[in-house]
């Protein structure tokens, strides 16, 4: 989640910029060619302004083509540069034919030059005074990455260039604007890396040119003005349309899971609790009123009975088979990426991976619809997570209005950060805790303005659901807790034990579901999803339904066991031998009477089969989220041990350990408060969150007292985690799929070099496209035999300097277009990537690429640790990067090798890693 700044020169000093860059007219590698149009040198010394003049004498004038841009040729003016190979001949010609030296030396003078580190821009300015008193100027030519001004228009003869730090028609990379010349350049495969640098370089140039225009016209203003605001128009959308998507699945899976144990026969839309609601009682027993009837009730007039109860049983099953048939079949016709949890996929697009489809419309539909049914199965699953995925698709859906945000895939990020944030808002009704888990957990880059529209977005969304009230009480929270006791200074030590056991039990589940997953992967079993759902869906409702906390909702569970015992509650978890004789007295301390001991018991019951059922579920073909199923586990827990606290007060009031708290009698241990930190410590474990996770648990409860216990808990649990496993479950399910994700939290702390990675390997051959030698047909041979998704230019076979790099898509674009619109392209034309004027032959006409070229790769030697290789590719979000020596084109390094080289160093299975 670093920033990926563009970093210039203009904080160096200027002597230092100029001499030192092999861009500068002083440097001996290079040459500068000039235009063919010169309007002598004149400096302005207000503004410290210098404007060159481009024609130089004695320097060969080449004509620039027509899109403007001026060729770099290596040269040395006529002196010999020991790094560069090439020897010249009698007649001042170059012997691979390229160029003719300067042949005066003449050309003295000072030169300055300016160009950015990271190589996305350069920018040359150069006056000299020659021996003569000419004025001639020297210029370092100005080009963008991808060989085409995109001011060209404008700076035709002059460039200028401002000392006072401000910089002034730069041009960016990758700023081509030649998405209209060649439909489709500057987009992705399916399953590729995106290149962060190249495309937040288009949308500065992008942004530059709308902020030039932005005096010509009132229309451009207009224009202008729609530019600035549109990410926050897109948020606000985002913000709307997941807001209005959680209220309909939340009513929906309130109403179908509520199907599973009756119906409201005036209104059959209406769930348990909306039903009751319109009775005249004043009080009903479980939400059994007498509007509700129960299935038992439709076929047998009773609701007690063994026959009563077979039916409940069999309807409960029949439903919850009939909606986890209708999941899986609809994720296997309709929609395959809409299955699962989606936050490990969010994630791995979020660090700039393409998953076409991943975040489309039928995924958007069928997770929506999928999540309302397979929560009303009874699965051990939660609705939390895919809300998450639900947004973000909502996000990319929206992003396409904005072609700021739809055309450029780094931008989209940032979008899609917001709608991550909107998800957790929703699915908790924690708009804080949603901006820190986007932050924390998903995102990979997340700079300041992206923490606003988060933020903006979350406060959308949850004000939204709020509107539509789903839970239909005066809360948008989702376990809101009464309760505001203060925690004895002595209940750190449970709360601490709370978390290591947390830790345990989430470890015990990444392990066990990684090996349930991997075996489904690679058996028979991965054929049959739509069985596979059906038989754990059967299992589930077989043996959820005799226990009464595993058939209920496994949010009234956790809302159950959060809750502190009051005279209205009469669950058998509060079955105390109290007498409510005030109601506005204090809870008295009391023994556990035999239903609190039946109930533990049960509760031990639903904690063991909630794990094992959500080892199964979890990676099944259908929408399914692990919140729910994380808090219930750690709620169980962590009541259990509540209550065994609590009955420890009651027996023994006196010892130094309650520090006289408990002796006044009142009910100094709140067993709902063991349930909230429990929760926390397993998801905690689970998730590997801290900070978002504290913030998402006091906002989902409303116990803002209770912080320092959930901090205690969660940092327990993340130590016990992570000495027992490296991986969350969701890092975890990244690396079983084989995505490439570089996770920016770990450390390379191996002493490997470039060379040891890079591709090809010594003594093999690299794939690389001369600069001007080779034909259509030899460009086209190389791509069928070769797989790469881009090569390296070079000036020559033999003398492989490095010119720049093409993508091997942008490549077919290009030859497709050329060989449709272009007369006279054959296979044995030239494909040159240069300016300079070919010599002119009898064969058919040449074909110019250079505008695909990108001519500032990011390069390093072959001598740089591993260290600070991986380090480029986490900070800097690179795709790709060049290896040279001496600055000669040794191999390349991907992503994909790096990861591949990260597995090798830990002793894990390189070719785990799947995609480029």
């Amino acid at each position: 989640m670093e920033k990926f700044p563009l970093k210039g020169t203009s904080n160096l000093p200027i002597s230092s910029a100029v001499t030192n860059h092999p861009l500068s007219a002083d440097h001996t590698s290079y040459q500068s060619v000039a235009s063919k149009t010169g309007k002598g040198s004149s400096s302005s010394s207000g503004s410290e302004r210098i404007t060159t003049s481009l024609t130089t004498p004695g320097v060969p004038v080449y004509e620039a083509d027509e899109d403007g841009m001026i060729d770099i040729t290596p040269g040395n003016g006529g002196l010999t540069n020991p790094n560069y190979p090439y020897s010249y001949a009698a007649n001042g010609g170059r012997q691979d034919g390229v160029g003719a030296p300067s042949s005066s030396g003449n050309n003295g003078g000072a030169g300055t030059g300016a160009t950015s580190a990271a190589g996305t821009a350069a920018v040359g300015a150069a006056t000299s005074a020659g021996n003569g008193g000419d004025g001639g100027g020297i210029s370092s030519p100005t080009h963008t990455r991808f060989g085409r001004d995109f001011h060209h228009s404008d700076h035709e003869d002059t460039l200028t260039v401002s000392f006072s730090g401000k910089i002034e028609g730069i041009s960016f990379a990758g700023m081509t604007d030649t998405s209209d010349d060649i439909p489709g350049i500057g987009q992705y495969d399916d399953f590729h890396t995106i290149d962060w640098q190249r495309d937040i370089a288009r949308d500065r140039m992008r942004h530059r040119y709308i902020v030039k225009k932005r005096q010509d016209s009132f229309w451009d203003l207009l224009k202008g003005a729609h530019d600035a605001w549109s990410g926050w128009v897109c948020v606000l959308l985002v913000g709307l349309f997941t807001g209005c998507v959680a209220g309909v699945i939340d009513i929906g899976a309130s109403w179908m899971t509520d199907l599973k144990f009756g119906i409201c026969p005036q209104a059959f839309w209406l769930n348990r609790e909306q039903c009751c609601w319109s009775s005249n009682e004043t009080s009903f027993d479980s939400g059994n009123c007498s509007q509700w009837y129960a299935w038992s009730e439709i076929f047998t007039s009773s609701r007690e009975g063994f026959g009563a109860y077979v039916i409940s049983y069999f309807f409960y099953i029949m439903w919850a088979m009939l909606f986890a048939l209708l999941a899986a079949s609809l994720v296997r016709m309709f929609a395959p990426y809409a299955c699962g949890s989606g936050i490990p996929e969010i994630k791995t697009i979020l660090s700039g991976f393409i998953i076409r489809s991943y975040l489309g419309k039928w995924t958007l539909i069928i997770k929506s619809v999928g999540i309302m049914l397979s929560v009303s199965a009874g699965l051990s699953l939660g609705k939390e997570g895919p809300m998450v995925h639900i947004a973000s698709c909502i996000g990319n859906i929206l992003s396409y209005l904005f072609p700021k945000y739809g055309r450029n895939e780094a931008k989209k990020r940032e979008i899609l950060s917001a709608a991550a944030a909107a998800g957790v808002s929703v699915a908790f009704g924690a708009p804080i805790g949603g901006v820190l888990f986007s932050l924390e957990e998903v995102s990979y880059y997340f700079p300041l303005k992206t923490l606003w529209r988060s933020f903006f977005c979350a406060l959308i969304a949850a004000f939204i659901l709020r509107s539509i009230n789903p839970f239909g009480n005066e809360h948008s929270v989702l376990f809101y807790v009464e309760y505001n006791k203060p925690w004895i200074f002595f209940e750190l030590v449970p709360f601490i034990g709370l978390g290591i056991i947390g830790g345990f039990i989430a470890t015990f589940f990444i392990k066990a579901n990684l090996w349930w997953c991997r075996f489904r992967k690679y058996s028979k079993l991965g054929q049959y999803p739509v069985t596979e759902v059906l038989i754990v869906t059967f299992i589930t409702a077989v043996i959820a339904y005799p226990n009464p906390y595993t058939r209920m909702n496994t949010s009234e569970l956790i809302y159950l066991l959060f809750s502190q015992c009051g005279i209205s509650n009469q669950d058998p978890l509060c079955d105390y031998n109290r007498n409510f004789t005030d109601v506005n007295s204090a809870i008295e301390i009391a023994a556990a009477g035999p239903n609190v001991h039946k109930a533990v018991w049960l509760l031990i019951l639903a904690l063991a089969m909630k794990l094992v059922m959500t080892i199964f579920t979890f990676g099944m073909k259908v929408p399914c989220g692990l919140f729910i199923p994380s808090l219930a586990l750690g709620a169980i827990t962590g009541r259990v041990v509540g209550i065994g606290m609590e009955q420890l007060a009651y027996n023994y009031p006196k010892i130094w350990i309650f520090s006289g708290e408990c002796s006044t009698g009142d009910n100094c241990i709140t067993p709902g408060l063991y349930a909230m930190v429990g929760a926390a410590a397993v998801l905690g474990g689970v998730t590997r969150m801290t900070v978002s996770l504290v913030v998402i648990m006091f906002e989902l409860t409303g116990g803002v007292r209770y912080i320092v216990p959930l901090m205690a808990a969660a940092m327990a649990s993340k130590w016990v985690g992570d000495a027992l496993g490296r991986q969350g479950i969701y890092d975890a399910h990244i690396a079983l799929n084989g995505y490439p994700f570089l996770d920016s939290k770990d450390e390379f702390q191996h002493t490997t070099l470039a060379a040891d990675v890079m591709q090809p390997k010594r003594n093999e051959t690299l794939a690389v496209i001369t600069q001007d030698s080779m034909t259509v047909d030899d460009i086209e041979t190389l791509l069928k035999e070769t797989e790469h998704n881009g090569y390296p230019v070079v000036v020559s076979k033999e003398n492989q300097y490095l010119v720049g790099f093409v993508l091997r898509r942008d490549l077919n674009l290009a030859l497709a277009n050329a060989r449709r619109i272009i007369d006279g392209i054959t296979g044995q034309s030239l494909v040159i990537f240069t300016s300079a004027q070919p010599v002119q032959n009898l064969g058919p006409s040449p074909l110019k690429l250079k505008k695909i070229l990108d001519m500032a790769p990011i390069t390093v030697t072959d001598q740089t640790p591993m260290e600070t290789v991986v380090d480029m590719f986490r900070k800097l979000g690179l795709r790709q990067t060049l290896v040279t020596h001496n600055g000669r084109l040794l191999g390349v390094i991907t992503k994909k090798d790096v990861l591949r080289h990260v597995k090798q160093m830990d002793n894990e299975d390189p070719n785990t890693v799947l995609f480029n």
